[in-house]
């Protein structure tokens, strides 16, 4: 299975088409969509990750907006008052100003280009819907700065209700072998991703299906202190939330232990799963990992191969990510 991303015009076409999509719960017109961008590789949802907000806009009792950015607007607003809060509030104070914020989910949908574990395409969608804050200025405890206008310690929150009707946002659509590339290691070692990948493909879980079946990879861009752009990435479990509850015996040994490492694989959908939960995420305790080199070490063969390998180099170097 061969693939490759789209040019920039398709990409155009699909963002410009996802603005006209209403959401929906299986998202199956978005993903119509986006399986136009690289045909021969469908698109398929992976995870969705919520909880986040903005900031959004400024708007009027009666629902009459007066701007999209709450910041631009403010510093705006007070330029014209000659940088005067008195002034600001003397003009707004008795307006009965709304600030908005923008609720929303990111959605993550994959697309195998290959067969190796960064092979595949991952796009991000967000789900946002803008929604009532807060009363701008605090009726008790006016801001005395712009700082405490925007962003306010203690604000004056009102019920969420929305106010608009919730929109789809591109976010990104990142190939993943790109960012496996750009991945800063040490000399002469691999960086942790390019490492977890790498040990995907030599356990057991590589024969078991494509990576992008079980983890997602969430980017973000940050500058160092050249002001260069990096990149930082990290596998999330598309399974996680319901291993999280999963309670180890971390006292138990041989025929015990090899029980509970199927158990939380069976739960997740694939072997060696405890290993990659060891060094992702966490939910695999590192005593899981010493009680299994104790069980090596006194003859017990209940692992493959492959994965005590894998286990015996993570014993040596052990890493997280």
């Amino acid at each position: 299975m061969i693939g490759c991303p789209p040019d920039a015009p398709a990409l155009q076409r699909f963002i410009q088409a996802l603005d006209t999509l209403p959401p929906r719960p299986h998202h199956a017109a978005l993903l119509e969509a986006a399986n136009s961008l690289v045909p021969d590789c469908p698109f398929r949802h992976a995870l969705t990750r919520g909880g986040w907000y903005r900031p959004g806009g400024v708007i009027r009792p009666d629902g009459t907006r007066l701007a999209d950015d709450l910041e631009t607007w403010a510093e705006a607003e007070l330029a014209d008052c000659d940088e005067d809060m008195g002034l600001f509030l003397e003009r707004h104070a008795d307006a009965g100003l709304l600030a908005t914020r923008q609720a929303g989910r990111t959605h993550y949908f994959v697309a195998p280009i290959g067969m190796a574990p960064a092979d595949y395409l991952q796009l991000e969608v967000e789900e946002v819907q803008e929604v009532l804050d807060r009363q701008l200025i605090h009726p008790a405890a006016p801001p005395t700065d712009l700082p405490e206008l925007t962003e306010p310690l203690d604000p004056a929150l009102v019920p969420p209700q929305p106010v608009d009707r919730p929109r789809y946002r591109f976010r990104r659509l990142t190939d993943l072998r790109q960012v496996l590339a750009r991945q800063p290691a040490a000399p002469g070692s691999l960086a942790p991703l390019a490492r977890f990948m790498a040990e995907w493909t030599e356990s057991s879980a590589g024969a078991q299906g494509h990576f992008s079946d079980h983890w997602i990879v969430a980017v973000r861009e940050h500058l160092d202190r050249y002001r260069n752009t990096q990149l930082n990435a990290t596998p999330v479990s598309r399974h996680g939330r319901k291993l999280k509850t999963f309670q180890w015996q971390t006292d138990a040994r041989g025929t015990g232990l090899a029980d509970q490492l199927h158990a939380f694989d069976r739960a997740a959908g694939y072997p060696a799963a405890w290993y990659f939960h060891l060094v992702a995420g966490a939910i695999t305790p590192r005593p899981v990992a010493y009680a299994l080199a104790e069980d090596l070490a006194a003859d017990y063969h209940y692992l493959p191969t492959s994965d005590q390998k894998i286990l015996e180099t993570w014993l040596t170097a052990p890493y997280s990510i």
